[in-house]
Order: structure tokens, then sequence, then C-alpha cells
């Protein structure tokens, strides 16, 4: 019988179909180091991004088919490796790609109108300090009207493209990989498309008010004190891609000095462990890194991999 381990949850659905399938599968986590002794023991793994299968873990378990990542970045997979041993790679880029754009504008939404600060400062005064913290939030701004820059012009960056378009934003958009993308903004009843076309980085830094990173993790950050320096003041940037894209250090300084106006961030460099000065900073919008965790992506994440891992498999 077919052996898979599931590493890292899935949705029940997607663990029924594979059962359904024929397929023995274990849900049991096994810690990292254990795996290099007991991963040879499935013919499959699916991850989500807290287990590694690095080369050495590919050369310890010859008996592996299938590698599985359940969602979009694969970069805790040596990809290529795996593929040259035969071993077929699959991820499931389309599932979650609106829960994280959404998330993507919770941010943005909090930051503009001060929702993140509110809530910490209203429990701590009271209704004593009512008046103040009411005149402190008084000077929120509106998204309709604003540009929106995306970096990225993949499924995620396009899903929040359609949110901007939707929310009557002015959006540009910078992919080195894409010129154009055409997008369905429309409802069945009256539909509409738009035509993004991709501008140059510079271009996006330095014209848009709001802009939001879906780029995968890079050698160095996408982000750092040069492309600071090109934004405009007052910027509300988000980063619900990859932890690293922004050097964390330049954005403290740029929020510190006000250039940046906040940051809402559901990545950090160093996870689980941010660094302490990020989750107390006042311009700062925090989530646990849940762009992908709801529960309709859940449910399409498993369902998606599970019907792929069938296949390779079958």
């Amino acid at each position: 019988m077919i052996r898979i381990l599931v590493n890292d949850g899935i949705d029940a659905s997607g663990k029924k179909m594979m059962e359904d399938a024929g397929f023995f599968v274990s849900t049991d986590k096994i810690t990292q180091d254990d795996l290099m002794t007991k991963l040879n023991a499935f013919d499959a793994i699916c991850v989500r991004s807290a287990t590694t299968v690095r080369k050495e873990l590919i050369d310890a378990c010859p008996n592996l088919k299938v590698i599985a990542r359940g969602g979009v970045g694969l970069d805790n997979i040596d990809v290529e490796y795996a593929k040259s041993k035969g071993i077929i790679v699959i991820n499931t880029p389309a599932a979650s790609s609106r829960s994280v754009a959404e998330l993507v504008f919770a941010h943005l939404l909090s930051l503009s109108r001060f929702l993140h600060d509110a809530n910490r400062n209203m429990p701590k005064s009271g209704s004593t300090d009512f008046g103040k913290l009411k005149s402190s939030y008084a000077k929120g701004g509106e998204l309709e009207g604003k540009t929106l820059g995306v970096i990225g012009m993949g499924r995620i960056g396009q899903e929040a493209m359609r949110i901007g378009i939707g929310m009557g934003m002015n959006v540009i958009a910078h992919d080195p990989f894409m010129d154009v993308v055409v997008l369905n903004v429309g409802s069945q009843q009256f539909p509409h498309t738009a035509n993004i076309k991709s501008s140059t980085k510079e271009e996006v830094l330095s014209s848009s008010d709001f802009i939001t990173l879906h780029i995968p993790s890079l050698a160095k950050p996408a982000i750092g004190s040069e492309e600071f320096a090109m934004m405009k003041d007052g910027v509300i940037i988000a980063n619900a891609a990859r932890g690293g894209v922004i050097d964390e250090t330049a954005l403290l300084e740029a929020l510190n000095s006000g250039k940046v106006g906040g940051a809402g961030l559901d990545v950090f460099e160093n996870e689980p462990t941010p660094r302490a000065e990020l989750l107390v900073h006042p311009k700062i919008s925090l989530t646990p890194h849940i762009g992908a965790s709801t529960e309709e992506a859940q449910l399409k994440v498993g369902t998606d991999l599970a019907k792929q891992v069938i296949a390779a498999l079958s």
C-alpha cells in the first residue's frame, strides 16, 4: 500500500480523498530531525511551511516519490534537486490567493484608520481618554482614489489588484517576469476586464500610496533603505509574502522617521520569534503568518493537494 505522510496538517476532506483512493495517510507529526530516519517508510510527504525537505533528507529517503507543498512558495524544498532524483514536486499556488489578498487589505484598512492602535489603547485608557483618542485617530484616510502598488504580478498579486480596483484605487504593478496581466474584475452579469501593464519597480515605489509585496524569498531584501527613500512620505506597506523580503531594520528606521506611515506584517525574518521592536511598534499592524489560514483556503488547499498527489501516485 502506498504510504503518505502529511506532516504539517491537511483539511479532513483532503485526507479522506487520499484514503478513498486506497492510500495509507499518516497525520502524526514527525520532527524535522526524526525525518532523516523515519521518512523513508513513506512514498510521499505533504508539507506546509514548517517542514523543510532539503538535499540531505532527499538523499536519506530513496523511496520518496512525491513531495507536496500545500501553499504557494517552494522555498522550503530543494525543488530542482528533488526533480533530478525523479521525485515529483507539487504545490497549490491558486488555493489560498484570495485569502492572502484579503488579509493584505485588512492590514491596509486597519492602518489607514488606526484600528490596530485603537484596539491596543482603548482597553488601557477606558472612558477617561475617549475624547483624546477620538482626536488622535480622526486623521485617517480612504483607499478610494489612492494608488496601490503591487510588486509581484502572480496569482496573489492579481487578487490584490482585483480588490484594489473594486475599491476604486488606481492600481500599478511591477514584475520582472511579466509584461501584462488581464484581470476579470466584473461580475457574471456585468463582465469587465482590466489590463495591468508592468511598470518599473522605481515607478511603483515612487508613485504608490499603498504598497503590497507578493514575491518569493530572495538572496537579499527587495525593500531596503534605498527603496524606502524612493517612496512617498507616509506610504503604507504590507508584506504577506515571505519574511526577509523587507529589511526589517530599514523598515523600523523608515517608520520612526515618518517616511513610512504604517506597515502591515504577516511574515517576519525570524519566525516564530519576531524581533520585539516590531511587536510593540505603534505603526505596525501584526498577524502571525495567517495569510492562507481561512476555512475556505484550507479546504481548497487540502482538496487540490489531494487531487495532485493521487494523480502522481496512481
